[in-house]
């Protein structure tokens, strides 16, 4: 596309844009920045493509958010005034009148701005409108009617042209002849456009970087060279060439002999739609049901268990974007009440903004802050995924739409609760959705016993209650005045800290980079952290599983930036039985955080069991390793290390981002050198060929092979180089000098 000097205001700039039909979010915290050309928009139908059209030009109101054209905002304004100010749109349908004629339409808006394009213009390029002129509206063919909606909004000579869906249901020719229009307009520079477009041949042709909507955000801004040949990302997010439902995972297909790491599909999703053939009563004329309408008409039968939340798992966008800060002190109003509103008023006495929210799935008016009935529309069913008459349900509902509504509400200052153990069920997943640092206090019967469930990879604080949560006496007084006050030393605190840290600036502080280690691999990881050091801040992960679940969760929450994950022993125990499992969404916060990748097979020889009488019986006669009186290690086999690479391979095959994967042929432990007791050749052997045949090499998803053996200095020099070429030289940190 032609470049032209612009001014540094954005010609379109659209911020943390929500928009709501009831309390269905159809636009959730939506970002958007079109500097200038032609910028297209793809996505699957019901992403929210048109609502984001219409909140552009004030046909829809928002809830929240910035929309700018040439820096001037534009919420708040009627229609007539946001086109006046040179916004032209092209609406999804044409919205043409039936009775005027051709030449009509365009007299009608001709001469409203002075500018390049008049009628006279419009015939010349449209030569088949001219042809056409005296014709109505409604006497024209789709394609001429598209021609004439077009021409409509030029004429108005806009800065800004907005286009929802303007090659819908149009003839390849006449397609052909939209799409050169619109490269036309690209290069002369006079008209930037916005164009809302299901044609991918067509979205890709007209502009240089493609905006990709899913589930009611900007999922990605993309090359448009980069999205045309890149048919996995098509399929994934945009369901080309599919008829499935998926709208983030894309299927992989088992290698032959796979018995469970790749022929086995990610977690069944929790939800099951009933199809009906005729969604209306069929007579002989009728017509062959479009499938597009067989799915809008299907029936989500849901089953929400206890242990189950596929139903939730798509990524949500943040409903506010801070302005609204304050403490939650969240529960079952019906219950705890008494309690709740304790806990609220030493909040409010210390001078902190506070919300009560509730979480009751009695249906009683509580007076909250935040109602349950609120909460509950965030459920995917809506509220009757929440009130229901089995209390089960009714729990294990309210638990989801609790969730779901604070990974769309963001941040926060902190949030408390006091609860039995149902309340605190309901409660931890959210505080658990929150990121790392965010004050979290649990008050809790159940904090005496074994929490892991409840905290799991978070930083919640649990604190017992002693008594039991149901009233107040002079015990719990005493507790939930102790966990209120707390929250507010941690959250003044935190206030402090960072009217400090502002004064630190962005490139003085360092990038952090998340490094996952077992004992057997310490040494290579320190060398690492010693190369690196000076530059970045290293967190280092104990490979524990609840150690990747920890590093993977602040990666999903933006606090840390890189990754050199060279522990990935956790598979071992997910896929063999061992104490120390990952969960199925290893690696999933790369996946979904789109960023580089640099990892390799560290400690993968060995499974983790308690005291050697815990070990399963079927395991007896394999080779162990006594690691301390309550740590037993076995050697994986060449069947469990074969199962294990496809599963990596498989999730590396997911990452879009860079990613080098070492595979050191030395050994990929300490116990695993020659003379040492698992050194088995042929087993790594049977690892690595299982990577190579499974991982799909690119350019950018590289496996690398290297003599070394994994705690060796060259091989930890060969990862360091591979992170400085992938990330740079990082920031010096603080108060340090580089040597």
């Amino acid at each position: 596309m032609a470049e032209r000097p612009r001014s540094s205001a954005p010609i379109l700039e659209v911020r943390g844009l929500n928009v709501y039909y009831g309390s269905s979010h159809a636009l959730q915290g939506v970002d958007l920045t079109l500097q200038g050309g032609v910028l297209s928009v793809v996505g699957r139908n019901g992403m929210g493509k048109t609502t984001l059209c219409k909140a552009i030009m004030g046909l829809v109101p928002s809830s929240s958010g910035s929309i700018r054209f040439a820096g001037q905002e534009l919420r708040g304004k009627a229609p007539a005034d946001i086109a006046r100010l040179g916004i032209g749109y092209v609406p999804q349908g044409r919205r043409l009148w039936r009775s005027l004629t051709v030449d009509e339409h365009l007299r009608l808006v001709a001469g409203a701005n002075k500018g390049a394009w008049s009628v006279d213009r419009i015939y010349a390029t449209f030569p088949r409108l001219a042809e056409r002129k005296q014709n109505g509206g409604g006497q024209l063919s789709g394609g001429e009617q598209q021609m004439l909606a077009i021409s409509r909004a030029l004429l108005l000579n806009p800065k800004l042209l907005v286009m929802d869906e303007p090659t819908e249901g149009l003839a390849p020719v006449i397609v052909n002849q939209v799409a050169e229009m619109l490269v036309r307009l690209g290069e002369e520079g006079d008209i930037d456009v916005l164009v809302i477009e299901q044609n991918i041949g067509v979205a890709t042709t007209v502009a240089d970087k493609v905006a990709i909507m899913v589930n009611g955000r900007i999922n990605r801004v993309t090359d448009a060279v980069q999205l045309a040949g890149d048919r996995e990302l098509q399929q994934r997010l945009l369901g080309v060439g599919r008829h499935g439902e998926e709208a983030h995972e894309p299927e992989t297909a088992p290698a032959e002999g796979t018995d469970r790491g790749a022929a086995e599909p990610r977690a069944a999703s929790t939800v099951t739609k009933i199809y009906v053939s005729n969604p209306k009563q069929p007579t002989r004329w009728s017509q062959p049901v479009p499938v597009r309408v067989l799915e809008q008409s299907a029936r989500p039968m849901t089953q929400v268990g206890s242990g189950s939340t596929d139903i939730g798992s798509a990524e949500l966008r943040q409903l506010n974007a801070g302005g609204d800060m304050a403490v939650l002190v969240a529960g079952t109003l019906d219950t705890k009440g008494e309690e709740l509103r304790y806990i609220r008023d030493i909040i409010k006495a210390a001078g902190l903004p506070v919300r009560l929210v509730d979480l009751s799935t009695s249906g009683k008016h509580s007076g909250a802050d935040i109602p349950a009935h609120q909460i509950a529309a965030f459920h995917p069913r809506g509220a009757s995924g929440v009130f229901t008459s089995d209390r089960g349900t009714s729990v294990a509902g309210m638990t989801l739409a609790f969730e779901r509504w604070m990974q769309r509400r963001g941040a926060v200052l902190g949030i408390i609760s006091a609860a039995g153990s149902g309340g605190t069920a309901i409660v931890a997943p959210a505080m658990r959705a929150l990121k790392v640092g965010i004050p979290k206090v649990m008050i809790s019967t159940v904090a005496s016993g074994d929490v892991r469930k409840y905290v799991g990879a978070s930083d919640i604080f649990m604190l017992h209650s002693v008594a039991d949560v149901q009233g107040l006496n002079s015990i719990t007084r005493d507790i939930l005045a102790n966990g209120a006050n707390a929250l507010v030393g941690i959250v003044k605190a935190q206030q402090a800290s960072r009217t400090e840290t502002r004064r630190t600036t962005a490139a003085e502080a360092p990038r952090t980079v998340g490094l996952t280690m077992f004992g057997v691999t310490t040494p290579c990881v320190q060398q690492i952290t010693a190369a690196l050091g000076e530059d970045y801040e290293c967190l280092v992960f104990h490979a524990t599983g609840i150690g990747g679940q920890s590093m993977e969760k602040l990666i999903d929450g933006g606090q840390i930036s890189a990754v050199i994950d060279i522990t990935t022993t956790e598979i071992c125990d997910m896929l063999v039985g061992g104490i120390f499992p990952a969960t199925e969404d290893r690696f999933g916060a790369v996946i979904r955080r789109q960023m580089p990748y640099i990892g390799s097979v560290g400690a993968l020889d060995m499974v983790n069991f308690g005291a050697p009488e815990t070990v399963p019986e079927k395991f007896r006669n394999r080779l162990f390793y006594k690691h301390n009186p309550q740590v037993t290690l076995m050697r994986t086999t060449r069947a469990e290390n074969t199962e294990m690479g496809r599963w990596i391979g498989g999730r590396l095959n997911e990452m879009e981002g860079p990613v080098r994967f070492f595979l050191p042929e030395g050994g990929v432990s300490a116990l695993d050198r020659p003379g040492q007791p698992f050194h088995d050749p042929e087993a790594d052997r049977a690892l690595f060929r299982a990577l190579e045949e499974t991982v799909r090499t690119t350019s950018n998803r590289q496996l690398i092979r290297v003599p070394h053996h994994i705690n060796d200095p060259a091989f930890s020099d060969e990862i360091v180089r591979t992170f400085r070429a992938l990330h740079g030289g990082g920031r010096q940190r603080p108060g340090r000098a580089r040597r």
